[in-house]
């Protein structure tokens, strides 16, 4: 596994990017992505859930996704619009989680990028720009936990040929 984290600093420490390399082919990689059946496995940190996901898998559809933290039962939603679906390589949507008052908060724009590799897949994800540093480190631990349950899930389904 490769793993790789930047920061841009035109933003000031606002955009984050992480770079993994899966052992799996790109195909498969972008169906965890967009299968919410699949994405619902990974989506989300160690220590929660993802209870809900659904996504409209075209340009101008909405995902939502409710993670539930499994130590108090707490559930926070987040969700947006996909602006770019080109399989398998690129996908392009919103982000923005839910205030209290059910509003979306601060938006930023994702961008997951998915090249062969000789077999396996490098996966580049950018999500810019957020409202402060630290909740661009917040999200970067997040992801980077998702990214290895994501990980073990294209690792598991390529041995059983689920994905």
């Amino acid at each position: 596994m490769a793993v790789a984290t930047q920061r841009d600093n035109v933003a000031d420490g606002r955009v984050l990017e992480i770079v993994r390399v899966f052992d799996a082919p790109r195909s498969l990689v972008f169906k965890a992505w967009t299968d919410p059946a699949h994405t619902a496995r990974w989506m989300g940190p160690r220590g929660y859930t993802a209870t809900r996901y659904e996504q409209d898998q075209r340009p101008g559809g909405k995902w939502r996704a409710c993670l539930r933290r499994d130590e108090d039962g707490r559930e926070s939603w987040q969700g947006g619009v996909l602006r770019e679906v080109v399989p398998p390589e690129r996908l392009v949507f919103t982000f923005a989680w839910d205030q209290e008052d059910g509003r979306p908060g601060h938006e930023t724009l994702v961008t997951v990028t998915f090249a062969e590799e000789r077999g396996r897949t490098r996966m580049t994800f950018r999500q810019a720009v957020f409202a402060s540093v630290e909740s661009c480190d917040g999200h970067q631990g997040g992801w980077s936990s998702a990214f290895d349950r994501l990980e073990e899930l294209v690792a598991q389904a390529r041995q059983a040929g689920e994905l």
